[in-house]
C-alpha cells in the first residue's frame, strides 16, 4: 500500500521504503555510511494526525544528523511484522537503530528540542540497546471472588 505521504518521503527526500525482506540489508551500512539508522513507523493503517507531523519533521531530523543517521520508512504492510523487533507499540514512531539493534523509540510527536536531545543521547556509542520486547507496562487480570 502506498500513500501520498509515503510517496512524498520517497520522492522528495529519497527515503527508502523497507519491509521485512530488505530491512536487514538496509541496516548494514555501506562504506562510509553511519552505523545508526532512523526508522519511521507511520502507522499507515489508521488515520492518525501525528503521522503527518512526524513525516514533516523526519527529513529535518535527518538533515540535522546528516553524517550520523540515515533514514528509512517502514512499509505499511511490514509494520505488524517488524514492530516487536524494534519495540514499537504506539504509532507513529521513530526508532533509532545501531547496526540491527534498537537504541531508542520515539512514539507520537515531541517538541523539536526533545527530538534533538533524545536522538543525540541515542547516538552516543555508550547508549545501551533496548533489550527484548517489553510490551505494555500494565496488564489487566480478572479473578473471581469466592
Amino acid at each position: 500500500m502506498s500513500t501520498p505521504l509515503l510517496n512524498a518521503l520517497a520522492e522528495r527526500h529519497r527515503l527508502p521504503l523497507v519491509d521485512a525482506e530488505n530491512i536487514d540489508a538496509f541496516l548494514v551500512p555501506a562504506q562510509g555510511e553511519s552505523l545508526h539508522s532512523l526508522l519511521f513507523f507511520p502507522g499507515a493503517g489508521a488515520n492518525r494526525p501525528e503521522t503527518s507531523d512526524v513525516a514533516v519533521i523526519l527529513p529535518e531530523i535527518l538533515q540535522v544528523f546528516a553524517e550520523r543517521l540515515r533514514g528509512a520508512v517502514i512499509a505499511p504492510a511490514a509494520e505488524e511484522k517488524l514492530k516487536a523487533r524494534f519495540q514499537v507499540y504506539v504509532y507513529p514512531a521513530l526508532v533509532v537503530v545501531r547496526g540491527g539493534d534498537p537504541v531508542g523509540v520515539l512514539p507520537k510527536i515531541y517538541d523539536w528540542s526533545e527530538y534533538l536531545h533524545k536522538i543525540e543521547a541515542f547516538l552516543d556509542p555508550a547508549a545501551p540497546v533496548l533489550s527484548g520486547p517489553k510490551g505494555p507496562k500494565v496488564a489487566f487480570t480478572h479473578s473471581q471472588g469466592a
